[in-house]
């Protein structure tokens, strides 16, 4: 079988812990005896987790700028280095916490304003996040006070508004799970959840500045969600290391929380599933869907468009709810909204079944809101469909593709235009045998994103520009995101290869640049054609983000996969067998728990 075959129409674990009591009590010695071992433990969780070196880079020269000013009064930021002689007044159980995070007296003065002596472990994790839930609501809040007639302020305020709806959502979500919790010790099991929508979160507030026009005007923004962007990175630390500290807070500086842990679930399904959602995901596609509703612009279906087909989703239903799209070029901007979970959407083919629209930012229209389709609901999943931004390379930014739904899968699908054809936003994400095309940059995003068995289409780009695949825009170093290209094909569009008529100059075609400062990629088991330049990757602007960016290769072939000519900055590299284990499927974005349910071919390790 052909890794780039078509395949046919395709169709989380419970842990529970046993509650552990503090031995020992009571005499001095006792009492003294447990200021040391706090003292050491505290010692070693600092040797156990050393932070990612690198703070916060300039802003960036993004492709998302615009012209325009306005009146902006920006928050005052401080550097937040730790201060040990403050230590006496709070915690232990604080201190133990804060140690594990880059802006220690940040996450101590948050921790320490909502809990007390009284308070459980898990509280201490739930502060983090209410602090941050605050820090978020204060920041947003005061959009209020940008005054300006500029229509391209105006709409990055809007958009700020927009970002700020699904943030909340996904710190809601974080509260709740934290909430659902009876003890730290549940936690754990969940640590992948709340990552992902705290990652997300983090990608929604850069969204937002991106919004904003280059400058002084975005500088400001930006400074505005610093205090923001250092508690998401508090939090994501302290998320991320919760079996480190959680067995301390429980009185046992030697328990390995995980050999204690009971794994159990039910049909693969975490406990702590809802019933309601616990049903949606034991639902199986068939081989052959069968659609609830059936779209044909012909009018021989139930709608003649997507948009209206979505808009007379019933308030409730049961496993997935499909929707086929036959044959047509269907000339409509979609919204998949976030209400609208478990959508699964299958056309006649990606040549067949095209969604198309010519939204651009030259027009005006701002980056986000040029998609065609967007995919925002979680776990949509789309089959054999094809999506279009045909605004051309001279209108730039023209995304054809939005996808900010969590456990998305999009099957067999072809996504095409020039500059920024692919929005990879945020949350997880896995494409299977899709054909992507485009010039500049034309897979961006914050997004946790497999790409496997894919085919990456480079176009011929306008006279004076540069080709880029990827554009990965990970801003803090804890976050779980990034582009994984994973037995995939770079090749040039024939009229890259020989172009004619022929550019003033040869174009420069790279694998990748860095969007934000901790920029991630990984291509693996890929295919990269001699058109590449052997440098492999190209400077943003100037040295942002060289130092602080990771971009992996492993068993690459074709004429552009040699690394020998790689450029020579830290972040660059060839990784082993194992490291590369950590980019595949089951692992990076924890497909093994959700992919295979829908039916859809993935190889969950690496192929060879």
């Amino acid at each position: 079988m052909s890794a780039f075959q078509e395949f046919g129409f395709v169709s989380e674990r419970r842990r529970a812990e046993k509650a552990q009591k503090r031995r020992k009590r009571l005499m001095i010695a006792g009492a003294v005896a447990s200021v040391v071992l706090i003292l050491a433990v505290v010692a070693a969780v600092t040797v156990l987790y050393k932070p990612a070196d690198g703070g916060h880079g300039k802003a960036v020269s993004s492709k998302h700028s615009s012209g325009g000013s306005a009146a902006l009064s920006s928050s005052s930021s401080s550097s937040d280095s730790h201060k040990g002689d403050d230590h006496g007044s709070i915690s232990s159980a604080i201190q133990i916490i804060c140690e594990l995070t880059d802006y220690k007296s940040t996450c101590e003065a948050s921790l320490k304003k909502s809990t007390n002596g009284t308070s459980a472990p898990k509280d201490y994790v739930r502060a983090a996040v209410s602090a941050l839930v605050d820090e978020v609501n204060g920041a947003f809040a005061r959009l209020d006070d940008i005054k300006s007639d500029d229509p391209g302020v105006k709409a990055a305020v809007e958009q700020c508004r927009e970002m700020h709806g699904y943030a909340s959502g996904e710190l809601n979500r974080t509260l709740g799970t934290i909430d659902g919790a009876n003890s730290l010790s549940k936690l754990p099991a969940q640590v992948h959840e709340l990552k992902n929508w705290l990652s997300a979160t983090a990608a929604y507030q850069q969204t937002c500045i991106d919004g904003f026009p280059a400058g002084e005007l975005r500088d400001k923004m930006q400074a505005r969600l610093d205090a923001a962007k250092r508690m998401t990175s508090n939090t994501l630390a302290i998320v991320g290391k919760i079996s480190s500290f959680a067995p301390v807070l429980h009185g046992s500086g030697s328990r390995n929380l995980h050999e204690e842990e009971e794994h159990h679930s039910t049909n693969g399904i975490p406990s702590w599933v809802p019933e309601s959602e616990r049903r949606v995901l034991e639902s199986r596609a068939t081989k052959e869907f069968t659609p609830n509703v059936t779209v044909a612009k012909d009018g021989t279906g139930d709608f003649k468009t997507i948009s209206d087909a979505l808009s007379h989703l019933p308030a409730k239903y049961d496993g997935r709810y499909v929707i086929y799209v036959k044959e047509g070029v269907y000339e409509e901007t979609v919204e998949v909204g976030s209400s609208m979970i478990n959508i699964t959407m299958y056309g006649d083919g990606s040549r067949k079944t095209i969604v198309t629209g010519s939204k651009n930012f030259v027009d005006g229209v701002k980056t986000f809101h040029t998609a065609t389709f967007a995919a925002i609901g979680d776990g949509f999943m789309a089959v054999a469909m094809g999506f279009q931004n045909t605004a051309g390379a001279a209108k730039h930014q023209a995304v054809a593709l939005r996808v900010q739904s969590d456990r998305a899968i999009f099957l067999n699908c072809r996504m095409e235009g020039y500059q920024d054809t692919l929005y990879a936003l945020c949350h997880r994400q896995f494409y299977r045998g899709c054909l992507i095309l485009g010039t500049i940059d034309f897979i961006f995003g914050d997004a946790a994103a497999v790409f496997q068995n894919c085919i990456l289409t480079v176009l011929r780009p306008l006279d004076e520009q540069q080709t880029i695949v990827l554009a990965q825009g990970r801003t803090l170093p804890q976050e779980t995101t990034g582009f994984v290209l994973h037995n995939c094909r770079i090749v040039p569009d024939p009229a890259l290869a020989k172009p004619d008529p022929p550019p003033k100059q040869p174009f420069r075609n790279y694998l990748g640049r860095p969007w934000q400062n901790y920029s991630r990629t990984a291509i693996m088991e890929s295919e990269i054609g001699d058109f590449i330049d052997p440098q492999g990757y190209m400077p943003w602007d100037g040295d942002f983000a060289l130092k602080t960016l990771t971009y992996s290769e492993y068993g690459n072939k074709g004429g552009g996969g040699a690394t020998d000519k790689r450029v020579k900055w830290s972040g660059v590299k060839v990784i082993t067998r194992a490291e590369a284990s950590s980019f595949t499927p089951a692992t990076f974005i924890q497909g093994d728990d959700w992919i295979p349910k829908t039916n859809t071919p993935v190889r969950m390790g690496l192929f060879d």
